[in-house]
C-alpha cells in the first residue's frame, strides 16, 4: 500500500510531465478509484449497464486529459476525481432517465459513504440539483459534499483540499448535511 506522500510525489512528477510518474500512479490509485466507484454503483438497479470498471476507466480517461493539472496532493487528486464521477453517474442518470421516466433512479447518500441506511437515499438527480443551489448558496459546502459523497474522502481529506482546519471542515459538513437535508425534505437527523 502505497503512502500519500508516494502518491503525492508521483502526482508532482506527473504534473512536471514524468510520464513514468503517471505508469506508476496508476496501479496505486486505481484500486482506491475502483473501491469508490464500486460504493457509489451498489446502490444501483439490478442489471444496470454501467459497472465500477467502465467507471474508473471514464474517470481515468477524463483525468488523463488533464494535462495541465497542477496535482497539490493525493486529497486533491482523488476530489478532482470526485467531481469527474459526479459528472459521469450525473450525465449517465439523465441518459437513463430520458429513457425510462423515473425507472429505476439511481440513490446516492447525502450522509457519509459509509453503511448508510436506504431511507437516507435521495435519487442522483435530486442531489445534483441540491449541489447546484448549495453552489450558489456556498460553494465551499457543496465542494465538501461532492468530495464526501462522490468521492468517498474523510472529512480529514475534505479538510486539506479546501485547505481549512478538521475542526472547521467537521462544522461545515455538519451545516451542508443539516442544509441538503432540509433543502431535500429529509428528516431531520442528530450526528
Amino acid at each position: 500500500m502505497a503512502s500519500p506522500q508516494d502518491v503525492t510525489a508521483l502526482l508532482a512528477g506527473w504534473s512536471r510531465g514524468d510520464s513514468g510518474a503517471l505508469s506508476q500512479l496508476v496501479p496505486l490509485v486505481y484500486v482506491e478509484l475502483r473501491r469508490i466507484a464500486s460504493r457509489q454503483l451498489g446502490r444501483e438497479r439490478v442489471g444496470h449497464t454501467l459497472q465500477p470498471t467502465a467507471l474508473v476507466h471514464e474517470v481515468y480517461l477524463r483525468l488523463v486529459d488533464q494535462r495541465q493539472a497542477d496535482w497539490q496532493n493525493r486529497a486533491h487528486f482523488f476530489g478532482v476525481a470526485a467531481q469527474l464521477m459526479r459528472r459521469i453517474l450525473v450525465d449517465h442518470a439523465r441518459r437513463h432517465n430520458a429513457v425510462k421516466r423515473g425507472d429505476g433512479v439511481r440513490c446516492v447518500s447525502v450522509e457519509d459513504a459509509h453503511d448508510v441506511p436506504a431511507s437516507d437515499q435521495i435519487p442522483i438527480l435530486a442531489l445534483d440539483h441540491a449541489l447546484d443551489r448549495l453552489q450558489k448558496v456556498d460553494s465551499a459546502l457543496a465542494t465538501m459534499v461532492e468530495l464526501r459523497a462522490f468521492g468517498g474522502l474523510t472529512v480529514d481529506e475534505v479538510a486539506q483540499v479546501l485547505k481549512v482546519s478538521p475542526s472547521t471542515a467537521k462544522r461545515d459538513w455538519r451545516t451542508a448535511k443539516a442544509w441538503l437535508n432540509r433543502e431535500l425534505g429529509l428528516t431531520d437527523r442528530r450526528d
